[in-house]
């Protein structure tokens, strides 16, 4: 069942980013002045999609707690990279963000340390 929690932790984690990543891309650029930079930031806390993306975070955060109660620290947030090599992938596709020769080592030495900490 700890797994589970980690799995959790890992998917509210990505799905919160990714979905922030879309909306603040359809608001645009943060504009230069302050009360503008307010409005717009209200605007984009009311959002019900980045409300949802709030709430993820949330939901994450309880996951990993629950997963605390199953494992050490040591062994468990390794697991947590994984959210970067999914968010990293997961943008290519949904946003079209570059996958560079030097990100996908990236990558893969994040995978390879996993796999070593283990």
């Amino acid at each position: 069942m700890g797994y589970l929690y980690i799995l959790g932790t890992i998917s509210f984690t990505v799905y919160g980013q990714l979905i922030l990543k879309w909306k603040i891309d359809q608001y645009g650029a943060l504009p230069e002045a302050l009360w503008d930079k307010a409005v717009f930031l209200i605007q984009l806390l009311f959002n019900p999609w980045i409300l949802s993306g709030f709430a993820a975070a949330f939901i994450a955060a309880l996951c990993w707690m629950a997963a605390m109660t199953k494992f050490d620290i040591s062994y468990a947030y390794p697991f947590m990279s994984l959210s970067f090599v999914l968010v990293f992938i997961i943008s290519a596709f949904l946003f079209a963000e570059p996958v560079t020769l030097q990100k996908s080592i990236g990558m893969a030495l994040i995978v390879l340390g996993i796999i070593v900490m283990r």
